[in-house]
């Protein structure tokens, strides 16, 4: 399973840098898989030779989203994430941006979804500080975890009473 500390990557990326870099790097909750971010994933690993995804940890998903979530704890979301077939690696963060990870690693392709603009990402100097990339992709799956967790909730207080599968 490709669930690195950060250190443990860095190790990699300096012993193996060959069969690594060019680095797309991506981060996010990916709180309750869905095939938006599966697209989005294939994408991603198609900009660089290996993909290395960043998953917020619990508490700063609480921070970004609420105190309702995750719904899906972090190691379980990385474990899941990992499985992935374009994914190299998969490490936890805590903090809210990726700031630090990518001040770590360096990788050379930072990757976002088209729901983003290069202005309003935090980490987006940093990137082009070292010489890297963005590239926000755009998937032609218009959902996200927070329509999907809208869609259950709104479900179950219509139903009541309905069973839950």
């Amino acid at each position: 399973m490709p669930i690195y500390s950060l250190t443990e990557l860095q190790e990699i990326l300096v012993e193996q840098a060959e069969q690594w870099r060019p680095i797309a790097f991506t981060n996010g909750c990916f709180d309750l898989l869905h095939v938006g971010h599966v697209r989005y994933l294939q994408a991603a690993k198609k900009l660089g030779k290996c993909l290395i995804v960043g998953i917020n940890s619990d508490r700063s998903v609480q921070q970004l989203k609420g105190i309702h979530r995750p719904i899906i704890p972090e190691a379980q979301r990385a474990e899941i994430v990992a499985a992935l077939a374009n994914v190299d690696g998969v490490v936890i963060f805590a903090e809210t941006t990726a700031s630090n990870l990518i001040q770590a690693l360096q990788p050379e392709i930072y990757v976002k979804g088209g729901d983003y603009q290069i202005y309003n990402l935090p980490e987006a100097p940093l990137v082009l500080s070292y010489g890297g990339r963005i590239e926000l992709i755009q998937v032609e799956i218009s959902t996200s975890t927070s329509k999907i967790v809208k869609k259950i909730m709104d479900l179950n207080l219509v139903n009541e009473d309905a069973p839950i599968a």
